[in-house]
């Protein structure tokens, strides 16, 4: 919810006009001025272009100077508080290139937005179209990986499917090893003592 206030009010040469705002922490401030000088020989009051507004926000409890600008006689400054507290936003005039010097007089509309400014929806949505497309290659992203863990996993399966009739093959084989070695140490055993039943008789 922002809050909006407006109003006008008259300035001098060398005069400046400054306000207080209390805001939050990290709260956005948009500010709209438009200043009208006096035309004596049009007797109303004029945009002077070359009329330059100074625009001075200072933080007061810490002194700190936010914005310190020159702009137009129509123009906007936009500022965010760091801080929470009181904040004076001051503007006055420059009259170096007024048309009346010194004397000119000023009406100054002033307009303050604290809070949120409308939202800017072609912004809005290009910012979405631009999100909406990170996370298209994300998910583009998560699928690769996705079937490339899929990948590995299939690998790892015939890998352990090897592994396990490699080991099979090696206990089978050892096995038969020893049932060699048996029948071998047994035939020799038999043979021996044949032979020392044949030496004995004789």
């Amino acid at each position: 919810i922002s809050a909006v206030n407006a109003l006008h009010f008259y300035l001098d040469a060398n005069e400046k006009r400054c306000f207080i705002e209390e805001l939050p922490t990290d709260t956005v401030v948009e500010g709209h001025y438009r200043a009208l000088e006096w035309n004596e020989h049009e007797q109303q009051y004029k945009i002077n272009e070359e009329l330059g507004i100074l625009v001075q926000v200072t933080e007061v409890e810490t002194g700190h100077l936010v914005v310190n600008t020159r702009g137009p006689p129509d123009g906007r400054f936009t500022f965010t508080s760091h801080d929470a507290g009181d904040h004076t936003i001051c503007l006055s005039t420059d009259y170096s290139t007024s048309w009346f010097g010194p004397t000119a007089h000023i009406r100054l509309y002033f307009d303050v937005a604290i809070g949120t400014t409308k939202a800017n929806a072609e912004h809005d949505r290009g910012h979405v179209s631009a999100l909406a497309s990170k996370i298209r290659d994300l998910n583009i992203k998560i699928e690769d990986i996705h079937r490339e863990q899929q990948y590995q996993r299939e690998r790892e399966a015939d890998f352990r499917d090897l592994s396990e009739a490699t080991n099979t093959r090696a206990v089978w084989y050892s096995v038969a090893q020893i049932v060699v070695l048996l029948l071998t140490c047994t035939w020799q055993l038999r043979h021996l003592r044949r032979f020392f039943e044949d030496r004995k008789m004789r």
